[in-house]
């Protein structure tokens, strides 16, 4: 499904495979009071294992109704959770944020920091990336579908794109905004990323994203943060990983859950320093009721979920916010972004074959003479978040021993105030639609 505030592709991630005459297997992640609960529990219903998650107690398995029933029953169980549908959150002049400003006036360019990016894949060879920026190529594989693989995420070459084999072009991209090398385009066009001197580990879901996949890629970062390349390779080499980017989540937003896996993942790698970012949705919305995307809803520092923010042209700080980003309930703050970043009309890397670039229609070519077509403009939240990706990247950069609360009072607490409506939220201002405000790097930097 493509439309400009959609999404690249919505899959049914629990989906249903005939077993029998009556029943359906489905995907689910049985919760223990610790691992060796939970894998008893898919053992003893008869449940085909897919994947553990050590860290939180979780295995992902797959099985009849009566089997997950039977799971539910089993001692040490604390919940059998349903997995949901997701999408990506683009579709088809990076500005107004400062961050070329910091980068100049502070030398901070994401240095040292690994930015990690679950998304549809990443085109390696690509102008944006040259020089070795991905560190890391991985693919998930986690599977769904009846098969006894429970490798999930495996490595690729360096040199492999992956976005290009599963058909996508979204992760490209997102990559490109987080830490792409700055080029100025033949129009005057200026593109690169947030953080053009962070490395990148990706790890590619596919097009179609599966919220297992998805999951498992986070428990890959949360396992492997601290030296995503392995423990032989230098940190100069391979930096460990500080942020990730999740630029997907299920259409319509929805309530937001704290015995999810997704959450518990979160939570735990906040813990352990890495800082989480969300696009919060392209559902638009009122106030009446939630859009947000529903992870990107939680309180714990650390966890920021990122609005879409329009200059309109103008390269000013005071545009509006997108017409397409999700809004959160009025009357509830838990539910509202935490900040806006640019989102619409944002040219980044993406090569024109690919179903989500060719959207764009406004194909540029790079700075070498081969590169046609090889950047393009996409709008939504999916651009915002890893602007804000890159931007936590700059800040790591400014004082490594920050925290992910460090960070995330640092952005908030500087935001500039575009529009109305802002009003008092804890030591905050801030509001349903727009969050804290528009990101600005150079102020962050400074209260860091």
């Amino acid at each position: 499904m493509f439309k400009r505030a959609a999404l690249l592709a919505v899959v049914l991630v629990a989906a249903s495979t005939p077993v029998g005459a009556a029943q359906t297997a489905s995907t689910v992640y049985v919760h223990g009071t610790d691992l060796t609960s939970a894998e008893s529990a898919v053992e003893a219903a008869g449940l085909q294992k897919l994947t553990s998650f050590r860290k939180i107690g979780v295995v992902a398995a797959r099985g009849t109704s009566t089997q997950i029933s039977s799971a539910r029953a089993k001692p040490g169980v604390t919940n059998v959770e349903i997995a949901k549908p997701a999408k990506f959150l683009g579709s088809s002049g990076t500005v107004a944020t400062r961050s070329r400003e910091a980068q100049q006036a502070s030398g901070l360019t994401g240095a040292g920091v690994s930015v990690a990016v679950i998304d549809s894949g990443v085109d390696p060879t690509h102008p944006a990336f040259a020089g070795g920026k991905i560190v890391r190529n991985l693919k998930s594989l986690c599977a769904a579908d009846g098969s006894t693989d429970t490798s999930c995420i495996v490595p690729v070459p360096n040199f492999v794109d992956t976005d290009t084999t599963s058909l996508g072009g979204h992760g490209t991209h997102v990559t490109g905004i987080a830490i792409g090398t700055p080029y100025q385009l033949a129009d005057g066009t200026q593109v690169g990323g947030s953080a053009p001197g962070a490395k990148g580990v990706v790890i590619s879901t596919g097009a179609a994203i599966l919220i297992l996949g998805a999951d498992a890629a986070l428990n890959w970062v949360l396992e492997n943060h601290k030296a995503p390349c392995g423990a032989g390779v230098p940190a100069a080499t391979c930096p460990p990983i500080k942020v990730i980017n999740n630029s997907y989540g299920p259409s319509g937003g929805g309530a937001f859950d704290p015995a999810s896996v997704t959450v518990k993942l979160q939570r735990q790698l906040v813990a352990e320093g890495v800082v989480v970012v969300w696009a919060n949705g392209n559902d638009g919305g009122d106030g009446s009721t939630s859009l947000s995307n529903p992870p990107g809803q939680d309180q714990t520092p650390g966890v920021i979920s990122v609005a879409s923010y329009n200059d309109q042209g103008t390269g000013t700080r005071d545009g509006a916010l997108s017409d397409f980003s999700s809004r959160g309930l009025a009357s509830n703050s838990a539910t509202w972004p935490d900040i806006s970043a640019p989102g619409e009309n944002i040219v980044s890397a993406c090569r024109l074959y690919l179903p989500i670039c060719a959207t764009g229609l406004q194909p540029q070519n790079g700075p070498g003479l081969l590169d046609l077509g090889t950047y393009n403009t996409i709008s939504g939240t999916s651009m915002a978040a890893p602007q804000i990706a890159g931007i936590v990247a700059q800040l790591f950069g400014a004082k490594p021993s920050a925290t992910p609360a460090d960070i995330e009072r640092a952005l908030k607490s500087t935001a500039h105030k575009y529009g109305t409506g802002y009003t008092p939220v804890g030591p905050y201002t801030s509001s349903f639609d727009k969050g804290t405000g528009l990101v600005d790097v150079v102020a962050a930097v400074n209260a860091l």
